[in-house]
């Protein structure tokens, strides 16, 4: 479907609100589960600027990344669809350039547009040169597809010449995102600005030398549900990620600080979140993928002094295909059809929930860092406010109360004292699935259908 800024405006643009347009600041961090900050009862980690933050905003507690990985995510965030709907289901295969997203929507309502950082999904190796034709609808751009070392990393702008950021690069990243603030004046033109940091996703060993000195590994709590037998590791493991958290703390400390220098933060729509969580040892287990709450619960702050905004904990369960329509619904913008997820922007200034306080997990195709010879499934579940319930191919196979097992440790799956449980949730995602069109085949069908390549493990190759 050919998409033109001309036939964009005349279609999307929804005349003239009743407040100028707000500005729109989406900063996005890789693997930073929603545990992992002091506002969420974290014991270890430091981080007062998002605590700031988290008093001024709206927190939904129970945010997930419906498919806790990379990609993914990333694909729906800009699209607001469903990874099968879209087809950016593993990492390293290509966003459809003729897409309806959130930049190209936004660009045609009259919004400058512009990404810095991690983009991943552009899916012709990770650090090549992506072309004007492939941004989807980002002008302002200093990007680069992935990596993962952040300390002088390389990223592109308007030419294929290779350029560098500075030393740690989360903190180059943020500095280019304050100039960019500082030359934007409170009551012009709008825009709408991503901020996609690599970190606090591993190598978790690379923060800058001041914030790896405020974490010794022997005095770190570990959550309950790491076994023994991977304490040592994880204590090493969550020392670096605090460091990275702490870095990117005081990176959001300074973004927080330039919009009220510069007068833009009454008008500036501030979201916090990520693409996925990380394991770091629960359920003895690492990194993503997986449907247990350190992997698909993620931060999710909404901040706009000036919308009406509750600053309040949440406890709708939101999801990545609700951010595009939620941000277009608080901005005044038509949302395309294309979109699937739903707009929040009501609930957030205190209106009805627009949902049903259930939202979708899945795993196409596990690939990866967690291929089937890893123990990787396939699987769908719902997480609710209070449940989650998941099942793989075979039949159900995991049932948590969250409320009274926050944990995860307690498997309720099959207990004959919870069969009426099991079966409502049961029901509850046969019906979800049903309305979405997803038959839940093993991943191969779904590799087949999109002509991907991938190798034994079902990832995508890519070039670096």
């Amino acid at each position: 479907m050919k998409i033109t800024v001309l036939i964009l405006t005349s279609i999307l643009f929804c005349g003239p609100a009743a407040f100028a347009a707000p500005n729109v600041l989406v900063v996005v961090a890789d693997q930073w589960r929603a545990q992992a900050f002091g506002y969420t009862g974290d014991p270890n980690v430091k981080t007062p600027n998002f605590d700031k933050l988290a008093k001024e905003s709206a927190c939904f507690t129970n945010a997930v990344s419906g498919l806790p990985v990379c990609s993914p995510m990333r694909a729906t965030m800009l699209t607001g669809q469903r990874p099968l709907t879209h087809g950016v289901f593993i990492n390293d295969v290509p966003l459809n350039p003729e897409a309806v997203t959130i930049g190209k929507v936004f660009k045609a309502a009259g919004y400058d547009t512009g990404m810095i950082g991690k983009w991943h999904v552009d899916g012709h190796g990770r650090t090549i040169w992506i072309p004007r034709e492939r941004r989807q609808g980002f002008d302002y751009w200093k990007v680069l597809e992935c990596t993962h070392s952040y300390n002088a990393s390389p990223y592109f702008s308007d030419s294929p010449e290779k350029q560098v950021w500075k030393d740690y690069d989360a903190k180059a990243q943020t500095d280019d995102l304050c100039a960019y603030l500082r030359e934007r004046k409170p009551g012009g033109r709008p825009f709408i600005m991503f901020l996609a940091w690599g970190p606090p996703h591993n190598p978790y060993e690379t923060a800058p030398a001041k914030y790896k000195a405020l974490y010794d590994p022997a005095k770190l709590t570990l959550r309950g549900n790491v076994p023994a037998n991977m304490e040592g590791e994880t204590r090493k493991n969550l020392a670096g990620y605090y460091a990275h958290c702490s870095a990117l703390d005081d990176c959001m400390g300074e973004i927080m600080k330039t919009l009220g220098d510069t007068g833009l933060r009454d008008d500036t729509i501030v979201i916090f979140t990520a693409d996925h969580g990380d394991m770091l040892g629960s359920q003895g287990m690492q990194r993503k993928q997986r449907p247990f709450d350190e992997s698909v619960r993620v931060p999710m702050l909404m901040s706009w002094p000036k919308g009406g905004l509750k600053t309040e904990k949440l406890k709708a369960p939101i999801n990545a295909e609700d951010i595009m329509p939620t941000l277009l619904g608080l901005s005044g913008v038509a949302i395309p059809k294309s979109v699937e997820g739903l707009d929040y922007s009501a609930y957030l200034r205190g209106g009805a929930n627009p949902g049903d306080d259930t939202t979708v997990i899945q795993c196409p195709n596990p690939f990866g860092e967690w291929t089937r010879q890893q123990g990787g499934r396939e699987y769908r579940g719902v997480r609710t406010v209070r449940y989650t319930f998941v099942r793989d191919l075979n039949g159900p196979w995991l049932l948590f109360d969250n409320e009274t097992d926050p944990l995860q440790m307690n498997n309720l799956v099959n207990k004959p004292e919870q069969a009426k449980l099991q079966g409502d949730l049961d029901a509850l995602l046969m019906k979800k699935l049903k309305e979405r069109g997803d038959e839940f085949k093993p991943g191969p069908y779904y590799i087949a259908k999109w002509n991907y390549k991938v190798d034994a493990s079902g990832t995508a190759p890519y070039k670096n």
